[in-house]
């Protein structure tokens, strides 16, 4: 108990007095995650979209494919991107192997299927209550996909949330694709793994708990959206449809 409250009081020590190390793995692993969400969040966002509301051949086996990729563990989607960039893969000549680039690519391709399956539920669940609707007023798939994918912008902010709490709160990817590398590609949990393992728990302690910090704090912003929209009088998007 006397070494957990240690470990804990120097942990708190490390984050409130701004720990040059400490900071700069937390900076690292939020430019790597926040990168990574916006390139796989722009495609996953019009690739849900699209399967939302389109109907075609083979739709079924897309899905299941998608689903399948959900589960995908994070140390097979690095081993993957690994074999694509090292020097005797097919994008081995872009050198991105153990640099801040191929984590970003890793981090990437973990998190679009979680985008691309969540978007698509949403947006197929309000064409299904919807799509007749726009459908009667002309609009073809392509532009009930646009209209649905504003009118629902408010539970996209919480796939957006989902994404990046997959992609800054994984390991295995990361860790495969940058070697950990202390000063360049070491993030924040690869770095708990790291410290744990030296017997360093106070930093990975601090890490960690700045991890929570970073989850908590971005729901509150969302919360804090969603009301401030409210107090501008902006109704929901079911609300809004209803009326229509």
């Amino acid at each position: 108990m006397n070494s957990f409250t240690d470990s804990l009081t120097t942990a708190f020590s490390l984050i409130t007095s701004f720990d040059s190390t400490l900071a700069g793995i937390v900076a690292r692993s939020l430019a790597v995650s926040a990168t990574a969400c916006v390139l796989a969040s722009g495609l996953g966002l019009l690739l849900g979209a699209w399967l939302g509301v389109s109907r075609f051949k083979g739709r079924g086996v897309v899905l299941a494919l998608l689903n399948t990729a959900l589960a995908l563990p994070s140390v097979v989607v690095g081993l993957v991107v690994y074999l694509l960039l090292s020097r005797s893969g097919p994008l081995g000549f872009l050198g991105w192997l153990f640099s801040f680039k191929a984590m970003v690519l890793a981090q990437a391709v973990l998190v679009l299927p979680v985008v691309t399956a969540l978007v698509r539920q949403t947006i197929e669940d309000a064409d299904r209550s919807h799509g007749e609707q726009f459908a009667s007023l002309g609009a073809g798939p392509f532009m009930r996909s646009l209209i649905l994918l504003w009118d629902e912008r408010y539970a996209l902010l919480t796939v957006l949330i989902a994404a990046f709490g997959r992609a800054i709160s994984e390991v295995g990817a990361v860790m495969v694709v940058g070697g950990n590398i202390d000063g360049f590609t070491r993030v924040m949990t690869t770095s708990i793994a790291l410290e744990t393992s030296k017997g360093d728990l106070p930093l990975a302690l601090a890490l960690g708990l700045v991890l929570l910090g970073v989850v908590l704090l971005l729901n509150a912003l969302i919360g804090c959206l969603k009301l401030w929209r409210g107090a501008l009088g902006d109704r929901p998007p079911e609300r809004s449809l209803g009326a229509a």
